[in-house]
């Protein structure tokens, strides 16, 4: 849509085809349905937050960068508002604000969309090119399920990945990348939940928490030295909710990208309370304790925890449920500091294709001209968003992406 609307105001007449049955089905569910179109970083930090080819964004980042897109939002008639973590979202919290915002603009500037359309192919016409190695290759346009082709002189995929594919996003796009001689990297998925092996994060299935630090580690295989102070795989502090399989949430999803693909022993280790030193937290502890020294031992941790948490983590700490407050030892309550300071979780696995955010992989950059979005070796062929191997950390990184990409590629392909 972004592609559409930026190459019909560049004076083309633009056709959308649709496999679905309306636009946007995928950005309809992201943000869970509220839609973190963008990040409010300062453009100069924007590229940290890139976990593949972060230099491959320069110009189209540049050229439509999170400022601007903001902009093109607020006075398209959808106010958004900042939250925590500098994302920033629409004001009604309604992801289909901005789906008729981009669908609003493309009608107005004559934008066609054809749905239950499904391209099977797009029309590439090759002639004899300087050396008989290096063909000339040239749009003409796409042919459809149904056989019938349709002419263009440029043609911009923007099929997604393979992430949620009851959206549609079936990994079309890679195939049009191959049939065009482009490289297609290996894919799997990205900012996705994972499966724990420990049997109690079931009991607090639905439980979130807030203000924790996360960190993911190589588990050494038995009989392997651990390297000193080795260096974790991801450590972050935000949010995270317990599943029936395991975990999820904005920390546990940005911290997934970081053991894919998945094929060693890893473990995430929690940090309940990493405001409080474990001195700190000792002395938290040691005062509740002493307020509450004629109640049994699970009965005095409901200032500190959620209440959901507290007969786990009774159970984690060895301490007898029944034991009265004032007989914790200093022993039991240095071990139950040391737990809430580090709660140790076994990852088994990651969750699939279906549940994931977005693809990690896709169409090599390196067959791709930054500066346009073109396909190297065939004109008028250009690609953007996530079909691309390019991808982000979650708070609306990867959807930054998909505007830039497609706004130059939308640019690019209305030049030729």
């Amino acid at each position: 849509m972004m592609a559409a609307i930026a190459a019909a105001g560049a004076g083309a007449a633009v056709t959308v085809y649709e496999r679905g049955d309306r636009p946007g089905r995928k950005l309809f569910i992201t943000g869970k349905g509220r839609c973190n179109v963008t990040t409010s970083v300062p453009a100069e930090d924007f590229f940290e937050h890139i976990s593949c080819n972060p230099r491959f964004l320069y110009s189209a980042f540049y050229g439509f960068d999170n400022q601007a897109v903001q902009a093109f939002f607020e006075s398209h008639g959808c106010p958004l508002k900042r939250e925590h973590g500098e994302r920033v979202f629409p004001v009604s919290d309604h992801s289909s604000d901005v789906i008729r915002t981009l669908t609003a603009e493309m009608e107005r500037l004559g934008v066609r969309v054809r749905f239950g359309s499904r391209v099977a192919g797009v029309f590439i016409e090759t002639s004899p090119g300087e050396t008989e190695d290096m063909p000339h290759r040239c749009v003409r346009g796409v042919r459809l399920a149904d056989g019938h082709v349709e002419a263009a002189d440029a043609v911009v995929v923007c099929t997604g990945g393979a992430s949620y594919p009851a959206t549609g996003s079936t990994g079309d796009g890679y195939r049009f990348a191959e049939e065009a001689g482009l490289s297609v990297t290996g894919r799997s998925p990205a900012l996705v939940p994972m499966e724990i092996a420990e049997d109690w994060c079931a009991e607090l299935q639905g439980l979130p928490l807030r203000n924790v630090t996360l960190r993911l580690d190589v588990v050494p295989e038995p009989g392997q030295k651990q390297r000193k102070k080795r260096r974790p795989l991801y450590e972050g502090f935000g949010e995270m909710l317990f599943t029936h399989f395991g975990v999820s949430g904005p920390l546990v999803l940005s911290a997934s990208c970081a053991c894919t693909p998945f094929g060693q022993p890893l473990a995430l280790t929690l940090d309940l309370k990493p405001a409080l030193t474990p001195e700190q937290l000792d002395a938290r502890i040691l005062r509740d304790l002493e307020e509450r020294h004629n109640k049994n031992f699970k009965n005095t941790l409901d200032a500190l925890l959620p209440a959901k948490m507290i007969p786990v983590i009774v159970r984690l700490s060895g301490i007898d449920p029944q034991k009265r407050a004032a007989e914790v030892t200093r022993e039991e309550r240095r071990a139950l500091v040391d737990l809430l300071k580090g709660l140790r979780l076994t990852v088994t696995g990651l969750r699939g294709f279906e549940e994931a955010i977005i693809t990690r992989g896709g169409v090599d950059v390196r067959g791709i001209d930054p500066s346009t979005m073109q396909a190297k070796g065939t004109e008028g062929l250009f690609f953007a968003g996530e079909v691309l191997d390019v991808d982000a950390v979650t708070g609306g990184f990867n959807l930054q992406i998909a505007w830039s990409t497609g706004h130059l590629a939308g640019i690019s392909a209305a030049g030729r």
